[in-house]
């Protein structure tokens, strides 16, 4: 799940993160949610340019997942790592 921007920046690497997404099968969700929903996530992550996928371990002190970064991040991120490559290619 992503927000639909309302509550997020829509940058490139948001962007870029949906397109790979997208074009390995893994279902994006675009909407709003609360954090009420967020605290039950079995992963979360935040991306930026620097940080790309940062997973995130905990909010309000409420462990996400197991609080380590997840096997759908770490997938998302190598997708994420080939589509830079192949771009600066």
């Amino acid at each position: 799940w992503t927000s639909t921007g309302d509550y997020c920046m829509n940058g490139i690497t948001r962007e870029k993160v949906i397109v790979v997404c997208r074009a390995a099968g893994i279902p994006v969700f675009e909407r709003n949610f609360s954090l009420v929903e967020a605290y039950g996530a079995d992963e979360a992550f935040l991306t930026g340019t620097f940080g790309a996928q940062t997973p995130v371990g905990e909010i309000d002190g409420r462990r996400i997942g197991s609080g380590d970064m997840g096997p759908m991040t770490r997938r998302i991120r190598e997708l994420y790592k080939d589509l830079i490559l192949q771009e600066s290619a």
